[in-house]
């Protein structure tokens, strides 16, 4: 988690993430390039274009709620060079048909949640605990996030998502190791 202190970055949006939202967990992208950024010595914020901040509550699954949250945590991130997305894993079922052409099942938690998403170092979520430790749900282990290796969980996502979202990466990350779908 070195590389997480050493950013100048994380550290607040942990902070401001757990103090504004208790449960939840600063996901996918942002934490996989950090990693990356480091291993190869490049600037930490290196293709790093959002922060995902997810959090879970099924009772107000409304969007007016998710974005008025997404709008307030934002403000007090302004500094930061990133988009900031926050998402209620709860009602990404309502809105992802619609995005990927494809309905998926209501997710019953964060851990849930992570679990599908695109590839195996990605399915990472982490947040920092009151006591400065951290908590990491990383389902399918951190070897191949360390390992520069990008691997599809094929739990939800299609072939052509995944062929895209490597295809992004490998223009900021030409050096990783993509395993095809298809292996």
């Amino acid at each position: 988690m070195e590389d997480f202190r050493k950013s100048d970055y994380l550290p607040l949006i942990f902070k401001i993430s757990q103090r504004e939202l208790g449960e939840y967990y600063v996901g996918a992208g942002c934490l996989v390039q950090t990693v990356w950024n480091y291993l190869l010595n490049f600037d930490l914020k290196h293709g790093i274009t959002d922060i995902d901040i997810i959090y879970f509550d099924s009772v107000d699954l409304s969007l007016e709620s998710e974005r008025q949250i997404e709008k307030h945590i934002s403000s007090l991130l302004q500094d930061l060079p990133f988009k900031i997305d926050v998402k209620n894993e709860a009602r990404v079922h309502m809105w992802y048909e619609e995005k990927f052409g494809f309905k998926i099942r209501p997710y019953t938690s964060l851990g849930d949640a992570i679990n599908t998403w695109p590839t195996t170092a990605s399915s990472l979520g982490i947040r920092q605990k009151e006591t400065g430790e951290f908590k990491v749900y990383a389902p399918y282990g951190l070897n191949d996030l360390f390992g520069m290796i990008v691997r599809p969980n094929k739990t939800q996502i299609t072939k052509a998502i995944y062929n895209n979202k490597t295809a992004k990466w490998l223009k900021n990350w030409p050096v990783l190791k993509v395993i095809p779908w298809d292996a």
